[in-house]
């Protein structure tokens, strides 16, 4: 799967590309035909401590999926997008399975 990791306003560290290349690799387990995931990296400028946002948008034939998260580190929203991402694809899944 291919991924796009777009940070707004800011320069990524190359750790941080790797970790969200790592959890993205994952979800292929769950549906393996995933062909582009986008990410998008913003930092919300208030006085909260959770303005980190993951914006991911995933592409599958015939569909597109998009999780939006807010956490305190881009690392939490990340894990928590690709958990809600796994629940989305476990369901596409599911979903074609039965019309087969």
């Amino acid at each position: 799967m291919k991924v796009n990791v777009n940070a707004v306003n800011f320069n990524i560290d190359g750790k941080l590309v790797d970790f969200i290349q790592t959890r993205m690799d994952k979800l292929e387990k769950y549906y393996d035909k995933v062909v582009v995931a986008d990410v998008f990296l913003k930092v919300e400028s208030t006085s909260e401590k959770e303005n980190k946002i993951v914006e991911i948008k995933i592409h599958v034939p015939g569909d597109d999926f998009m999780v939006k998260k807010q956490c305190k580190t881009f690392e939490e929203a990340v894990d928590s997008s690709t958990e809600a991402l796994e629940r989305l694809l476990l369901k596409r899944k599911e979903k074609i399975r039965t019309h087969i």
